[in-house]
């Protein structure tokens, strides 16, 4: 019956319906997949019309495909993607204007003709003979585009194929063999394509995840390569706009910034020189979440900024209501993260409802000579009670006493309408800083996993020496960092080892070759050399070897110890190499500690072999200040095929609506191990809080914890509170979303993440 249609061809041709050889595609695309394909032939009678075009029928087939996938047959989803890649290789053979056929063309000609249109760098030519890029071309596989599922294929040429003329022009393994040779580059001419192989199977894999940044730019001209970022606002006005520019260039570069605002002056603090009163933090926040709409992430999408408050800053009340509905709308920001920073302090006070006070920094400095923004600890602790005295002796003149429980009522109130504001516990990062001995640890990064010491740059006014316009600048640190992650579910026990030390030798490289948007950021890059290894997939890895979620504590301290150990051993073995970074003498590391702890610690607490680590140490310092961070992940593990970092899934199965049209979302073992997928909506978040925290323990910088309350559970505000007392006495260094189930409702106050971190 079907034979009776009549098609269009590419070319304007008019043919018969030829069902054979729809047949023979999709028994192709069938191959190793657990479905009958006679299923989908069946069903696809009912959707042929006369004068249908060839591309019509195509899609046809995958909307049909798409359609049968269930939990009980997921790969579908797998098939669909196949005859996507099918559509998809003739389209780039046809904007490359060369014969199509089913087959990679040559590589060395794809990058000779690549770099002479500026779509690639020259540094391939530069860097490589046409012997090496030939014998690189045979490391190539492009079977390892058939283990994409649908979603995955498709976010994965939209987002990160490069488009020439407004069109796709380069295909999935092209694009990963050509950063695993940029990434290699400078390595000894004798082991540097073993290396190349090395990089690129593991990234073709999927064993490693590059962050967006790294995937997106490193085989273009010129970028950015790093993804987080973190810098502070100083309390003058030269520093407030070279602040301002410096999340305009993060921002257009692709990064995601954070920004710690607590060192200006709060509303209705004094102005020098002035009759005056500031304005305090939110005319500021405003200007930076303008900025960021405006200088987006490589005009793609609007720029990613956090910002962060102390909970002591007496403007802490209106930074709370920056995303709330209510309230003036001309002191919102709609388009930015908020971030509150707690100290250990301030939680006691919480959970003792005893009174907190909040304070003008600038008058704290002014009169004290003490930056609040930058003390932890026992100094605050000891700086807080003098201020505590000074207010009951009546020499403040700007400060407000609150109930702390009542203030951690507000944040909460606010998460449960917006999600956010994001928790940072300062205490706990800045006790796991190994770089005391240059700094603090002001916030965190955009996604809560990433931060190291930030400075403010000093700026000086502006003069005229002569010649020039100039100004003095005594130069800060933006906290700037690469990323990657490893796909725990596509994992075997014994590859760790490797796949770690791969790891951190891309992340390392990444340093040397990238062009960090700011200064202050290059000068962190090459001075504390900070990366973050991090993980996704951890329920599939879980669930694959039949071990529920929540039940997974005692498992999580062993993968986290493989994991920290595996990572700082190749960090070592870069230092033996390399070196070790420049500001090693003094920090952490160098007293004879790891991750902020000593060997005793780890007689204790460890099953590896620690000692030998500590001696290597010793001996050849550490190549990097930081090393592992454990991201979001959320669109980056649709790509790579598993589930979003290290949190439970949120559905076994459902329907994503997007640009890509109606998507089905299936973790990649749910047929196997449907009952050891656990739910994030059906899990108590305690043990969610348990599991990250025993993570923790050997994650050095954070991890992007985000908490789900399904109210149809008759859960409380008091169970939420609970819980965030639980991450911080547990020793979790921040809290991302907090997010909510209302009653007979969907999830809400979802956000996009931030597509730098996560990849």
């Amino acid at each position: 019956m079907a034979k009776r249609y009549r098609v269009i061809k590419r070319n304007g041709e008019v043919a018969p319906l030829e069902i054979a050889k729809i047949r023979k595609v999709i028994q192709w695309a069938a191959e190793g997949l657990d479905i009958n394909p006679i299923k989908l032939e069946s069903s696809l009678g009912f959707h042929f019309r006369n004068n249908m075009t060839t591309g019509e029928i195509h899609e046809t087939v995958i909307e049909t495909s798409l359609r049968l996938t269930s939990i009980e047959e997921p790969d579908w989803r797998i098939l669909a993607a196949r005859l996507k890649l099918v559509d998809f290789y003739k389209r780039v053979h046809m904007a490359r204007g060369i014969p199509y056929e089913y087959r990679y063309p040559s590589y060395c000609a794809t990058v000779k003709s690549f770099v002479a249109k500026g779509i690639y760098t020259p540094v391939l030519l530069e860097k490589y003979s046409d012997k090496e890029l030939h014998k690189a071309g045979q490391f190539l596989k492009q079977e390892y585009d058939y283990d994409y599922d649908y979603a995955g294929i498709s976010l994965m040429i939209k987002r990160y194929m490069i488009e020439y003329d407004d069109q796709v022009i380069e295909m999935p393994q092209e694009a990963l063999l050509t950063i695993a040779l940029l990434i290699e580059q400078n390595q000894p001419s004798t082991i540097r394509l073993q290396r190349v192989r090395d990089t690129y199977t593991m990234l073709a894999r999927r064993k490693i995840s590059l962050a967006t940044p790294i995937l997106i730019n490193l085989r273009r001209p010129n970028g950015n390569l790093s993804s987080c970022f973190i810098t502070a606002f100083d309390d003058d006005t030269n520093s407030i706009f070279h602040t301002f520019e410096q999340v305009g260039q993060i921002s257009s570069g692709g990064g995601g910034v954070g920004v710690s605002i607590s060192r200006i002056r709060s509303h209705g603090a004094r102005i020098r020189n002035s009759l005056g009163r500031a304005g305090g933090v939110v005319p500021n926040i405003r200007v930076v979440n303008d900025i960021a709409l405006y200088f987006n992430q490589g005009g793609k999408r609007a720029g990613a900024v956090t910002v962060a408050l102390d909970s002591w800053h007496l403007d802490i009340e209106d930074f709370l209501e920056l995303q709330t509905e209510n309230g003036d709308q001309r002191r919102k920001a709609y388009d930015i993260f908020p971030q509150v920073v707690v100290t250990d302090r301030f939680m006691q006070a919480v959970e003792r409802g005893e009174d907190w006070y909040l304070f003008d920094p600038h008058e704290v400095r002014s009169k004290y000579g003490y930056e609040l923004a930058d003390l932890w600890g026992e100094e605050f602790n000891t700086v807080l009670n003098h201020l505590y005295q000074e207010v009951e002796d009546g020499r403040i003149e700007l400060y407000e006493k609150v109930n702390a429980k009542a203030l951690y009522k507000q944040i909460m109130k606010v998460q449960i309408e917006t999600g956010m504001p994001y928790i940072a516990f300062k205490d706990t990062i800045n006790r796991a800083n190994p770089n005391k001995h240059i700094g603090i640890i002001p916030c965190t990064n955009l996604c809560v996993e990433s931060y190291s010491v930030v400075k403010p740059s000093r700026i000086g006014p502006q003069r005229f020496d002569g010649k020039t316009l100039c100004r003095d600048v005594d130069p800060g640190l933006v906290h700037t960092c690469n990323l990657v992650s490893i796909n725990m579910a596509n994992l075997e026990d014994d590859e760790l080892a490797a796949i770690c030390e791969t790891s951190v030798r891309i992340l390392d490289n990444c340093i040397d070759i990238t062009e960090v948007p700011v200064a202050e950021g290059q000068r962190h890059n090459d001075l504390l050399r900070t990366i973050g290894v991090g993980m996704m997939g951890l329920a599939d890895y879980l669930a694959r070897r039949n071990i529920p979620y929540a039940a997974a504590v005692e498992k999580a301290a062993e993968i986290g110890e493989l994991f920290a150990f595996h990572c700082t051993a190749a960090s070592c073995l870069l230092a033996e190499e390399r070196g070790a970074y420049p500001l090693y003498e003094g920090s952490e590391w160098s007293q004879g500690k790891i991750l902020c702890r000593d060997r005793h610690w780890f007689k204790e607490h460890g099953r590896l072999d620690w000692e030998d680590l500590f001696d290597r140490i010793a001996a050849h310092g550490i190549r990097n200040s930081h090393i592992t961070a454990i991201a979001p992940n959320t669109s980056s593990s649709i790509v790579q095929g598993c589930t979003a970092s290290v949190l439970p899934i949120f559905s076994k199965f459902y329907i994503d609506n997007n640009s890509n049209g109606t998507v089905p979302i299936v973790p990649p073992f749910i047929k196997d191990k449907l009952w050891h997928y656990q739910e994030s909506k059906h899990i108590d978040q305690r043990d969610v809080v348990s599991l990250v925290a025993q993570l923790q323990t050997w994650v050095d910088t954070g991890i992007s914890m985000e908490l789900l309350f399904n109210l149809n559970n008759n859960l409380t505000a008091r169970d939420v509170y609970e819980t965030h007392l639980l991450a911080w006495k547990k020793g979790c260094k921040a809290i991302y979303y907090t997010r909510s189930i209302q009653k007979n409702s969907n999830l809400t106050s979802q956000k996009e993440e931030c597509v730098s971190c996560a990849g």
